[in-house]
């Protein structure tokens, strides 16, 4: 076995809904980034950090690349490109039933641009399962006549078919370095933030259409209790009034249930005992704050 240690930076990158955030718990064996069933659900570069024997690698899953619109939009992109160019070497996830789209070439375009010199650039074909043999390798010979992959591997992030060969392929290009995190730790992000983005999750699972888009949780007091219980207290920001209502639902039923849920998950991360409070607040330019952005881990002025 390699008695070297080495440890470096991966960045997940792809579209919106690739599979990211699922690889990324898959990788690291718990649950450090949310996943839904909606797009642009990942907001800030959100790192963990997973163990294959000597090399530490820790991976950075970013917000999905796509045409931004607003600033926070702006924000996430900007985000994602960022850890393309701190990364040692970049995956890129593409969907085995959706093959080379228009926004994946346009990652790809970008990529040409922005890729460092000898940064190994790998393909992961996710969600396998959807498509037969035949048709996935096409999409492996198409990708790859369309930019010069350092290797190609066929995955399910949910099922975990093909990770550990993906894994095993990233553990050997990691550069010779001391672990940069101590052996047990999964991820690097205040834990202040984890437990927001949990309350996130939970909304954005329960309510639709474009209002996920247009709210974001803080955690505004953490206050550790004698009997080792933790009182967290968050707060919702929405844009309008109206959303307020839907945020509460009928006699505060929806925000009852999501912090209900977020409890239990946060009690589950912590190993012990949470009492959640949440208060929805209407702050119509949340957008346009760089406080909220600084708390969701984005650069305004990136924007």
């Amino acid at each position: 076995m390699d008695d070297v240690t080495r440890a470096g930076f991966v960045a997940l990158i792809g579209e919106p809904n690739a599979g990211k955030s699922t690889l990324l718990n898959r990788m690291v064996g718990a649950k450090v980034s949310i996943v839904t069933h909606k797009v642009q659900t990942t907001r800030a570069r959100i790192r963990g950090v997973a163990m294959a024997g000597a090399s530490q690698i820790v991976f950075v899953d970013t917000p999905g690349l796509f045409r931004p619109k607003r600033r926070l939009d702006r924000a996430m992109v900007a985000a994602a490109w960022t850890g393309v160019a701190d990364a040692d070497v970049v995956v890129l996830l593409i969907e085995a039933h959706r093959g080379l789209t228009g926004g994946v070439e346009a990652i790809l375009a970008s990529l040409e641009e922005k890729r460092a010199p000898g940064q190994p650039i790998m393909l992961a074909i996710n969600k396998i399962d959807r498509v037969p043999a035949d048709r996935l390798l096409k999409l492996t010979e198409t990708m790859n006549a369309r930019f010069p992959f350092d290797a190609t591997f066929m995955i399910s992030a949910e099922k975990g078919r093909g990770v550990d060969d993906l894994k095993g392929d990233l553990a050997r290009r990691m550069p010779e370095h001391p672990w940069l995190y101590p052996e047990d730790q999964i991820a690097d992000l205040p834990v202040r933030m984890i437990a927001a983005e949990i309350t996130r999750e939970k909304l954005t699972l329960r309510l639709h259409q474009e209002i996920p888009y247009q709210l974001t949780v803080e955690t505004e007091s953490w206050e550790q209790r004698e009997d080792g219980s933790a009182r967290i207290d968050q707060v919702i920001y929405v844009m309008r009034e109206g959303h307020r209502g839907i945020v509460l639902g009928r006699k505060g039923e929806t925000a009852k249930a999501v912090g209900q849920a977020a409890r239990t998950e946060l009690e589950a991360f912590l190993g012990h005992r949470v009492h959640l409070f949440l208060q929805v607040k209407v702050r119509p330019n949340w957008l346009e704050e760089s406080e909220r952005f600084d708390a969701i881990g984005l650069d305004f002025r990136d924007g």
